[in-house]
């Protein structure tokens, strides 16, 4: 039961995951984890479960650890740090007014600290009440559906379920595109000149989406407003798709072509953007700053810098406490 000393709710921020350190070892946990997920790959695991274990697993950790060195911060992984500053900015902004702290958890669908562990920090509270929100600005069942999964699966075992308020993604929300659009033009302003705008996201098997997957419309949907906030035609920007892995058709268009195709028409001074992460990660900071970076380059570009996540900035502070309050303003009023 509630009392006055007790807070009516708490929060859940829920991200992919993350190796615990940049040694093969712990990303061979974690790739297994992730990859052994359903959601992510729904191939037969018959089928699936001997690549992954006899050829994956023995063959990538090595190189996706080495990626991981290369930009691991001195608290730990980008995702979780830069995370969890977020979850402390968010926490402080509510707990401005009132007496009684709202507690914010922010935890992981792959590796430490688990859902489960997340939704147990919750409970000893003694929260009645949790809003879960996942950081996925598009909704995909590749990755929120999966949290909605595994919170679930760790429910099972509880006598007694909290309340739940799920929150399904915030692609359209104005508060997420002002700060992507503002984040842009503070980019713009530090460059000292406006540039080709390119807004690529991470990329899914074509099928999930032929099967109804929503996750490409909301990517598009993003793009667009964002390109609206900003005042640019459809000459001014671009809409992609990176890290297709595998032979299968993933999402289209694929960033590496279109990057390798612009210097020929002419566009050698581009940014690029990645909408769909609320925190840079090893895919961003990786990925899309170097790997992409230098292909385009090597095919003529000239100029080519990545915008930022909005991370911890005031604009992402906003917006999440905006999704809290809003979500939550039914419970604030019991």
């Amino acid at each position: 039961m509630t009392t006055s000393s007790t807070p009516k709710f708490g929060v859940l921020m829920v991200n992919l995951g993350t190796p615990d350190a940049p040694e093969p070892a712990a990303v061979k946990r974690y790739l297994k984890e992730f990859l052994s997920d359903r959601r992510v790959v729904d191939l037969n695991p018959i089928l699936w479960q001997p690549i992954l274990n006899l050829i994956i697993l023995n063959v990538r950790p090595n190189k996706v650890a080495k990626a991981y060195k290369s930009v691991w911060m001195k608290e730990g992984s980008p995702l979780f740090v830069l995370g969890d500053r977020l979850r402390e900015n968010i926490a402080n902004e509510l707990n401005k007014q009132g007496d009684i702290s709202i507690p914010v958890v922010h935890a992981m669908t792959y590796g430490n600290p688990s859902i489960q562990e997340g939704a147990n920090i919750l409970r000893k509270a003694k929260v009645n009440k949790i809003l879960v929100l996942p950081m996925y600005p598009q909704f995909s069942a590749t990755t929120t559906a999966a949290v909605y999964d595994k919170l679930m699966a760790g429910l099972k075992k509880c006598p007694s379920w909290p309340d739940l308020m799920l929150i399904k993604d915030y692609a359209d929300h104005p508060l997420y595109i002002k700060g992507l659009a503002e984040s842009i033009k503070q980019q713009w302003d530090k460059q000292g000149e406006k540039r080709h705008l390119v807004l690529s996201y991470h990329g899914i098997p074509k099928r999930y989406a032929d099967n109804g997957d929503p996750y490409p419309r909301r990517c598009l949907l993003t793009s667009q407003l964002v390109a609206e906030s900003l005042g640019l035609n459809e000459s001014e920007w671009t809409h992609v798709y990176q890290s297709r892995f595998g032979r299968e058709e993933w999402l289209k268009p694929y960033a590496i072509d279109v990057l390798k195709s612009f210097p020929e028409k002419g566009i050698k001074r581009i940014n690029i953007v990645s909408p769909a992460f609320a925190v840079d990660c090893l895919e961003t900071l990786e990925e899309v700053t170097f790997e992409l970076g230098d292909e385009y380059k090597e095919y003529g570009g000239e100029a080519y810098d990545y915008i930022p996540a909005l991370n911890d900035s005031e604009q992402q502070v906003a917006l999440y406490c905006e999704l809290i309050r809003q979500n939550t303003k039914q419970w604030e009023c019991n």
